[in-house]
């Protein structure tokens, strides 16, 4: 299932009410399931251990991760961590973003979301990624003809109308 994933910081954005600035986001190709933390620094420790606890832990070894050519990406931290699991990192061209068209177009989309779902002084973006995904991976994905829940967990997500009637 989780072959490869694209990798891909957003930002830096209006600093949040609990100081992040950036957006790491991670797209399985297949499935479209995304991940996504907010960051205060865009640093190479914090590309590592994403990698490591929100994708090998839980998705296992990817074959390969296709990323930009920026520092936090490239350098010998990302290396050792694609010895020690035995994965492939892929680059795109820093002049041709598209070449990571998946893990762009997810960040178009999570930029849209959060614009939906965030407060008016747009500080608390932060704390609405979470809602913003949810609302991402129950939503059929055009390439798949199905949500990225229904393709990673099997089944389609429930959602509950309230039984509740109003007199």
């Amino acid at each position: 299932m989780v072959d490869a994933w694209g990798l891909d910081v957003v930002g830096p954005l209006t600093k949040s009410s609990g100081g992040h600035l950036y957006i790491l986001a991670a797209t399985d190709y297949f499935s479209k399931w995304a991940k996504a933390v907010p960051l205060k620094e865009m640093k190479k420790e914090n590309v590592a251990d994403f990698i490591r606890t929100h994708i090998i832990y839980f998705y296992g070894v990817p074959r390969y991760i296709i990323t930009d050519n920026e520092k936090p990406f490239c350098n010998s931290l990302i290396d050792k961590l694609c010895q020690k699991f035995d994965f492939e990192q892929r680059n795109s061209s820093m002049y041709y973003a598209a070449a990571n068209g998946l893990a762009e177009a997810f960040n178009k989309t999570l930029c849209n979301l959060l614009k939906k779902v965030v407060a008016k002084s747009k500080r608390d973006w932060h704390e609405r990624i979470g809602e913003a995904l949810w609302a991402y991976r129950t939503t059929v994905r055009t390439p798949t003809q199905a949500t990225p829940d229904a393709l990673v967990y099997g089944v389609e997500t429930v959602f509950h109308l309230s039984s509740k009637s109003h007199h």
